[in-house]
């Protein structure tokens, strides 16, 4: 099937979900486009030709299948790491077939918008502006391009991520790189003392090469 057909079939099996995306999209875009875009575009919620993309072709995105997309994740932690000293960074394998992969970082870069209401990175559903323009540039060990965390949820049958950070915590479900927006909470807990993440992962078939 062609990427423009996946994302059609994507646009109608979540089709109620992608409306209220794009409404939620319309409402907030403007205050969010000022905002200097490091590695996501903050006026995007979610980019469902790229999940399309992606699943249309896991061969190219995640070369090596889910060891791949470990990688992507670790990536992120060895960002963070980088910039912040981070301290730790955890695999593990769950018996029902899904990987988590936690790290001590800062947690998901979470803002607020004209209105006061929370903000997301869209990392998860959106392309690594980085990844996608030099993929050459940034490359694992064994040679393969980092494409950004988007192509690890766009391949999995769902994904749940956990962040906490010094302004609060929430957690977010996707399916197939799609949010869900009857999956989405704050964490009620106290503030957190220590920034961290993770995000549970289990692959779909397509990403067992």
């Amino acid at each position: 099937m062609a990427p423009f057909a996946l994302a059609a079939a994507c646009r109608r099996r979540y089709g109620e979900v992608h409306r209220l995306w794009a409404w939620n999209t319309s409402l907030v875009g403007e205050s969010r486009t000022p905002w200097r875009n490091t590695t996501h575009d903050w006026a995007s919620v979610i980019d469902v030709d790229h999940l399309a993309c992606i699943r249309h072709d896991p061969a190219m995105f995640a070369p090596g299948g889910v060891r791949h997309l470990i990688l992507e994740v670790v990536a992120y932690a060895a960002d963070e790491a980088e910039c912040s000293n981070g301290e730790r960074c955890a695999v593990s394998l769950h018996l029902d077939g899904s990987v988590s992969v936690s790290d001590g970082g800062r947690g998901t870069d979470t803002r607020f918008d004209d209105h006061g209401r929370t903000v997301r990175k869209p990392i998860m559903a959106t392309k690594d502006l980085g990844s996608s323009t030099s993929p050459m540039h940034n490359c694992f060990p064994m040679g393969h391009p980092r494409r950004g965390i988007s192509v690890v949820a766009a391949l999995s049958e769902w994904l749940i991520h956990t962040n906490r950070r010094r302004n609060g915590a929430w957690v977010q479900r996707y399916e197939h790189g799609v949010p869900l927006l009857t999956w989405q909470r704050s964490l009620v807990t106290a503030r957190p003392a220590r920034p961290s993440t993770s995000a549970r992962t289990r692959p779909c078939v397509q990403a067992a090469g």
